[in-house]
């Protein structure tokens, strides 16, 4: 791959941001971060100035917004050091962190619905008086905030919950800036902000450099980070690879050899040996738009095939499955399943049509968490249970134990609670639910998230195994090497538009990453 020029989203300053050359305002030492089974961090250092915009860059998976909660004190450390201004910090509780100007804006927004926006700008250090919280006052000071990030139009007594995705994440910066902020954390601030919203996030990105504010940022459009950036930290599998590289000055060629340069860690099931000579499609998709989300998707996937979506975290490809499933409305386009048109947000019709779902949230959209096994299995079955009205338990239990059994389930035992099972044996329990009903369709959402390298291959093993029955398999997944190992045919999705499609022997992880990232079609 050959470097190409970046073409910036905004008009880049006349001015370059401060560069401070005094010691670092914070420091991370060797921080590791256990999970069970899981390595999230396994040595990371940091060091951030006062007055810089310090880039993370790293694929996902890769540890940076666990090492950010770890700066929030969200998350507790097994080991390493945090250093403020030169000495050792303890962080227990997020206010620690709060109360020495460090403040955290995660991709996932921790608004509360059903308050104002004024109320959660000042959430957790309310402007109060003997006592008594001072509303007029509040609401002044939230919006003179607001005014100050450009956006005095969003109204101070509204329910957060009724503004846009855009207008709460600039609540979100209003939130941050109404404290004693030293040191500001942006993880994928843009995602959901138009050219001009961006233009208008780095005006005070700038402005709160100039007075000596650091910035940790943190995004995968690399012509961002060209533009508002002074140094950059790479990541790769929980560990810094490369740390103070210059942002505007550091070719892409060696920012994704960073970022991509790893060894295999699992073994992917081998493709058959000849290709399928495919006819009609299983799943035809053609013109699927989902406003303000995803539009013009067109997908084909045939019996036997594993179609791959890869991107970046909010392109659209999650978004893309729950549609094929129903649970959420198109706006326009079609789905049909063996030649049956599906109706528009209805489950109810891609599950009598042959679809099943492994949702990326499988804790809170896939289980009954405290039901047991079987019933997580049968639970889009029952009819086949149901006898005059009345369920089958003892029915339920024994096909259950011959799925559980063929797929290795561990613990055995399908009267087990399901929460009580690990992550990949979790998963298990959701794929076995679709074998079960014997589905056309199978779209897997994450499938190997949480679950750890053993699991991974068994899951690998079981999705190519279906395919290979005949079953049309759809897989999104944020780790490219996964898409590109487990996938016959990959279709590369950025911001809502399918840009690249083609077999996936034929791109590799950095092309992937540079499509991603730079938005060039294939």
């Amino acid at each position: 791959m050959t470097d190409h020029p970046i073409t910036p989203r905004a008009t880049p300053p006349t001015t370059p941001p401060t560069t401070v050359e005094a010691g670092p305002l914070l420091e991370m030492r060797g921080i590791v971060k256990r999970f069970p089974g899981v390595l999230a961090l396994g040595g990371v250092d940091l060091d951030v100035r006062a007055g810089e915009v310090h880039c993370l860059l790293g694929q996902n998976g890769a540890g940076k917004s666990t090492l950010i909660k770890v700066l929030s004190a969200s998350y507790q450390p097994d080991e390493g050091e945090i250093l403020w201004e030169g000495r050792p910090v303890a962080l227990p509780t997020p206010q620690s962190a709060m109360k020495l100007g460090i403040s955290t804006i995660y991709q996932e927004l921790d608004l509360v619905p059903g308050l104002s926006v004024a109320e959660n700008i000042f959430l957790g250090h309310e402007l109060s008086k003997g006592g008594m919280s001072q509303r007029s006052q509040t609401n002044r000071a939230a919006a003179a905030l607001l005014d100050r990030l450009g956006h005095g139009e969003i109204p101070v007594s509204r329910e957060v919950g009724r503004l846009s995705p855009a207008a709460q994440q600039i609540v979100s910066m209003a939130r941050a800036l109404s404290q004693d902020t030293r040191l500001l954390v942006l993880d994928e601030p843009s995602a959901v902000l138009d050219q001009g919203e961006v233009d208008n996030l780095f005006r005070v990105i700038r402005e709160l450099t100039t007075q000596g504010v650091a910035v940790v940022y943190i995004s995968h459009r690399l012509e961002e980070i060209r533009q508002i950036g002074d140094r950059i930290t790479v990541l790769k599998d929980g560990s810094t690879v490369s740390t103070g590289l210059d942002a505007r000055t550091t070719p892409t060629s060696e920012l994704i050899r960073l970022m991509t340069g790893r060894s295999i860690e699992y073994v992917f099931p081998q493709r058959p040996a000849q290709a399928r000579s495919f006819t009609e499609p299983v799943l035809d998709v053609r013109g699927l738009t989902l406003p303000g989300v995803f539009a013009g998707v067109d997908l084909t996937v045939h019996a036997g095939e594993i179609v791959g979506l890869a991107g970046l975290v909010g392109a659209g490809r999650s978004e893309i499955v729950e549609t094929l499933y129903g649970a959420r409305r198109a706006s326009a386009g079609t789905v049909r399943v063996a030649g049956r048109t599906l109706r528009r947000g209805s489950v109810s019709s891609a599950v009598a049509a042959g679809v099943g779902l492994a949702p990326e949230e499988r804790k809170s959209q896939g289980l009954l968490l405290d039901q047991a096994v079987y019933r997580n299995i049968t639970v889009s079955s029952l009819r086949r249970f149901s006898r005059l009205g009345m369920l089958d338990r003892g029915g339920e239990r024994r096909r259950a134990q011959v799925l559980t059994t063929s797929l290795d389930v561990r613990p055995h035992g399908v009267d087990r609670m399901v929460r009580l099972l690990s992550g990949g044996n979790q998963q298990k329990v959701v794929l076995a639910r679709w074998l079960l009903r014997e589905c056309r369709v199978l779209l897997l959402d994450e499938p190997t998230r949480g679950v750890d390298v053993g699991a991974r291959s068994e899951i690998y093993t079981l999705v190519r195994a279906l395919a290979d029955s005949g079953v049309a398999v759809v897989v999104v997944s944020s780790e490219v090497e996964e898409v590109l190992g487990l996938a016959d045919r990959v279709l590369v999705v950025r911001e809502g538009r399918i840009v690249h499609e083609g077999p996936a022997t034929d791109i590799d992880e950095a092309r992937v990453l540079d499509l991603v990232m730079e938005g060039n079609a294939a």
